[in-house]
């Protein structure tokens, strides 16, 4: 196939498109082990604001790649849960895992 003839396939540009924003697939990463609440999610990710974060599950939740909860407790109580779509990302996520622990160096903290 010539560079000429190359088409890149709408939908998997939308995908890594959506994937590729600053924190989606780290999102995703800490919801693969089950539901938890906002702040579980934004302590879990260090340096990322609770506007962002909250941009971001929206964005996802459109997507449905995450679903939100709402339980009528008092205070209300409110879950974030992969979708059938997000559980998906999972062995993708366990690759992209396996391939930084042989590739990715760290830089050493002396």
């Amino acid at each position: 196939m010539q560079l000429k003839d190359f088409v890149m396939c709408p939908r998997f540009e939308k995908a890594v498109d959506l994937l590729s924003k600053r924190w989606v697939a780290l999102i995703v990463f800490v919801l693969i082990s089950g539901p938890r609440r906002f702040g579980e999610i934004e302590s879990c990710l260090s340096n990322l604001s609770g506007k962002v974060l909250s941009d971001r599950l929206k964005e996802m939740e459109n997507a449905g790649i995450i679903q939100r909860t709402v339980y009528p407790d008092i205070p209300v109580r409110i879950e974030y849960s992969l979708t059938a779509k997000g559980k998906a990302l999972a062995p993708i996520l366990k690759e992209i895992g396996s391939w930084s622990t042989e590739w990715v160096e760290l830089e050493s903290t002396m």
